[in-house]
């Protein structure tokens, strides 16, 4: 496995870390994450402009990359600036609307907002269960059900709902404003929402999506196992400044050996997670994709709680307020694991297909 970072992505990386740091600081993160519409929408048109959206799809989309090392470069810079802008459900829009041959330029723009609605009430992480449903009327389909915890739901343009119709799960592109959107803010910061379609005008993308759906889950998937690495460094680096210049008992607290080795295990983990990411990025568009996101995540959850926990823990009372920039990378990184599955859900899939073998 080659594990060089190319030109091109480290400058990307560079690029998006420093805007980020300049443009986008935890006091503004904090301003714009938990008030309507719970994120930034000229920062969305800038990071758009950085060529964010763009690294998330290859060349015959129109895009300037599209593999798992692009998609891990983006989100550990996201992770580590705490970004809230709608990003992952991009992400996912471009998996499905690649599978579909469909055109990608005003996604990959920034010019039209994407959501994708594939989790329910009964089915919040697998395809199966799935209950909204698609028939057909005309020369048009409608849609009717409820899809839960739409990432980037509440503004989004264009809405790529999994519905089913007779036997098969396809893909269907409904206009945000023709659907009933109760928009809400996460309680990590960020934009979600519970979409509500009743009979609802909709235009067919694919008539079977399982695996276009699946593969969006995915990348969705690395892409917060990213999200994760580059928050718990964020996290860590933190905690390291903390250690050496909080007193008490007249010296350093770091100089203490028993926070010491709390601290190195904290390392370690977060070096495990950071390696099964790269693994998994290696692995995007191979026939175990699945199997290993699923792996990755279900690490990234452990380690991302254990990050945040212990960071609490060994700075005390303070890394519990508004102010400090701790609380708020806890917060997302317990958080994280409840997306897209959380590292039961994870667990079980591996488990399912090694018996399967």
């Amino acid at each position: 496995m080659d594990f060089e970072v190319s030109d091109d992505r480290r400058m990307l990386s560079d690029t998006l870390t420093r805007w980020l740091a300049s443009d986008y600081p935890i006091d503004h993160r904090n301003k714009v994450a938990y008030t309507e519409p719970y994120h930034d929408p000229q920062k969305w048109a800038e990071l758009a402009e950085l060529g964010a959206l763009m690294a998330l799809a290859d060349e015959a989309h129109g895009g300037f990359g599209g593999r798992g090392y692009d998609v891990m470069t983006v989100f550990d810079a996201l992770g580590r600036g705490l970004c809230p802008e709608p990003v992952l459900p991009a992400l996912m829009a471009v998996r499905v609307l690649s599978a579909a041959g469909e055109d990608l330029e005003a996604l990959v723009s920034g010019a039209t907002r994407y959501a994708v609605g594939i989790g329910e009430l009964a089915a919040p992480y697998t395809l199966d269960g799935i209950e909204t449903e698609a028939t057909p009327s005309g020369d048009e389909w409608r849609v009717t059900g409820r899809k839960s915890v739409v990432y980037g739901g509440i503004g989004a343009d264009r809405i790529l709902v999994a519905a089913k119709h007779g036997g098969t799960l396809g893909v269907y592109e409904v206009d945000g404003t023709r659907a009933r959107i109760t928009g809400f803010g996460m309680i990590d910061g960020g934009p979600a929402a519970e979409v509500f379609l009743e009979g609802t005008p909709a235009r067919q993308v694919m008539g079977d999506g399982t695996a276009a759906l699946q593969d969006a889950l995915d990348w969705g998937a690395l892409a917060l196992c990213a999200e994760a690495v580059g928050a718990m460094d964020v996290t860590k680096d933190t905690l390291l400044d903390y250690l050496k210049q909080r007193k008490q008992f007249g010296k350093r607290i770091g100089d203490f050996q028993v926070l010491q080795h709390r601290t190195v295990d904290l390392a370690i983990e977060i070096e495990q997670a950071r390696s099964i990411t790269i693994l998994a990025a290696s692995r995007m568009g191979e026939v175990d994709q699945s199997r290993t996101a699923s792996m990755a995540k279900n690490l990234i959850g452990r380690a991302a709680r254990l990050v945040s926990e212990e960071t609490i823990q060994m700075h005390g009372g303070i890394a519990m307020t508004w102010e400090y920039p701790v609380s708020h990378y806890a917060k997302r990184l317990v958080m994280l694991d409840g997306q897209l599955g959380d590292t039961d859900y994870h667990l079980e899939r591996v488990m399912a297909e090694h018996m399967a073998a």
